[in-house]
């Protein structure tokens, strides 16, 4: 499994929902060979979020041509039923929203079960109330900083304390905390800062860029992670 170890150093994540949807799985090659340690694959309902992509199928089709860490978010409810497939399908990381379903803490106990690390995921609106009873059942914590459902959107300052929260809340235990969002050269610093590390980025790395321009997205990866630290 390509999560085989745990540290808190500057990943990037790109979001292939800005990607070219004709060549996903060269476009996952490209930001790969050009830095990318995670790909993140949003999976949008046109009912939990409104926005429609894709299901399974696309991500058993996308993980031969992701040798790192395949993250799938989940911004489908109920979200319960699918978990299987998605995991089937070759999810490192499967990740479901507080309001997917009615027991949070059963879905991340089944995403577990089913041999994946699980996320959580908080909408700007949702408090982490929930967070301490569910730390021993987490992997990540997926911090939106826009409302889910559409790229390019700007981040919601607000989101920053609640990263420096759950930063403290988390202390020592193994749980990244990723955000998803509003990420871009002039914004990763201070996020980075408040105590994330798995950044979740669609136009920031793919802007300019192609399959056959791949080195535009190696350099948008290495401004991302010179400007997370400072």
């Amino acid at each position: 499994m390509p999560y085989a170890s745990f540290d808190r150093s500057v990943k990037i994540a790109p979001s292939i929902l800005s990607a070219d949807f004709a060549n996903f799985g060269a476009e996952c090659r490209a930001v790969e060979s050009q830095g990318a340690p995670w790909v993140h694959v949003d999976v949008m309902d046109g009912h939990f979020v409104p926005n429609l992509t894709f299901g399974p199928a696309t991500v058993k089709a996308l993980r031969p041509h992701i040798k790192g860490v395949m993250d799938v978010h989940l911004m489908i409810a109920p979200v319960d039923a699918y978990l299987p497939a998605f995991a089937e399908a070759g999810a490192d990381v499967i990740s479901a929203h507080f309001e997917a379903g009615p027991h949070i803490h059963r879905t991340l106990q089944a995403i577990r079960g089913l041999g994946k690390k699980a996320g959580l995921c908080l909408n700007p609106g949702t408090g982490i109330d929930c967070v301490p009873h569910l730390l021993d059942t987490l992997d990540l914590i997926n911090v939106m900083g826009v409302n889910p459902g559409f790229g390019g959107q700007k981040f919601i300052r607000s989101q920053l304390q609640k990263i420096r929260d759950l930063r403290e809340m988390i202390g020592d235990r193994d749980i990244h905390i990723q955000i998803d969002g509003g990420v871009a050269p002039d914004t990763i610093a201070e996020i980075a800062a408040a105590g994330a590390d798995v950044f979740v980025a669609g136009s920031a790395v793919f802007s300019g860029g192609s399959v056959d321009k791949p080195e535009v997205y190696g350099e948008n990866i290495r401004k991302l992670v010179a400007a997370a630290a400072g």
